[in-house]
């Protein structure tokens, strides 16, 4: 997948990203470091909206009213899942993108800004795809999670028995194999949990025979937070899983960009086909 028009918003990492490159970019330089930097604005101004968990009312009963509607899809509820430091509000257009597209139902979940476990924080977010699940009579969940979102989400798959409840997780700029960017930052016991060499990647690298869920990861050429970049890529011999590259585009625009929310739709799809074609086998 290429996408054009976006770079990084943290200029000094461009040196890692384009060694001996930087006199020619210039003026598109800086047209793309402003572009992001209004993604983060905005995703600024939005910020207080998704401080608290959203209010989910049951799905309404359908009404025959004699007008057309999209169909809906055939799929589980999509779940949302951001990343450190960030809430629900990140997911504002692809939820949007997502819930236009063939009726689906998506819910948003926080997690605490305090949280410092990604093991605990993976529990916690088991109850409540299991409440999803209850919820909406759905026996499974899709999961699209941002950067240590789609950790969190991995963990809960592939260490504690998530994989009965999640068919697909997507996860967008997640550290997979962890990330060395900011050693600064190691104060916090999360980041910590997310270096190269931790527990917690050392948990996600062993075996996992017989893992049911699906994995799409994608993975941009541009992102700052992910060094080495490759480690957003999701490389494990029991895990099936399929690695996107989007080019252009930094970690902040990957729940943004309308052709990642695109990629997502068609991952989704995907797996809604090959379950379909699973099932008139099964009855055939």
């Amino acid at each position: 997948m290429k996408v054009t028009g976006v770079v990084p918003l943290f200029f000094p990492y461009c040196r890692r990203l384009w060694p001996g490159r930087l006199a020619g970019l210039s003026m598109t330089l800086l047209k793309a470091t402003a572009l992001d930097a209004a993604i983060l604005a905005g995703h600024v101004l939005l910020y207080p909206t998704g401080l608290f968990q959203e209010r989910c009312a049951p799905a309404p009963a359908p009404v025959d009213d004699g007008t057309a509607r999209l169909p809906v899809r055939p799929g589980p509820p999509v779940v949302l899942l951001h990343g450190f430091i960030d809430n629900r509000s990140v997911f504002v257009l692809l939820r949007r993108n997502l819930a236009q597209h063939g009726g689906q139902r998506v819910e948003s979940l926080n997690y605490s800004p305090l949280t410092c476990d990604i093991r605990t924080a993976a529990e916690l977010f088991g109850r409540h795809v299991e409440k999803i699940c209850a919820r909406t009579g759905s026996d499974r969940v899709d999961i699209v999670g941002h950067s240590l979102g789609g950790l969190i989400a991995r963990y809960y798959v592939q260490c504690l028995g998530g994989d009965l409840r999640v068919r697909t997780l997507v996860t967008l700029g997640t550290p997979h194999s962890g990330t060395r960017v900011a050693p600064l930052a190691d104060a916090h016991p999360i980041v910590r949990q997310m270096r190269p060499g931790s527990q917690v990647i050392e948990e996600l690298g062993r075996s996992a025979p017989g893992c049911r869920t699906r994995f799409v990861s994608f993975w941009s050429d541009l992102d700052p937070l992910m060094d080495p970049l490759e480690t957003a890529c999701l490389d494990h011999p029991d895990l099936d899983a399929h690695n996107i590259r989007v080019t252009g585009i930094g970690h902040l625009a990957l729940p943004v960009h309308p052709a990642v929310a695109a990629g997502i739709r068609e991952a989704l799809d995907s797996a809604d086909a090959r379950e379909q074609l699973a099932k008139g086998l099964t009855v055939a």
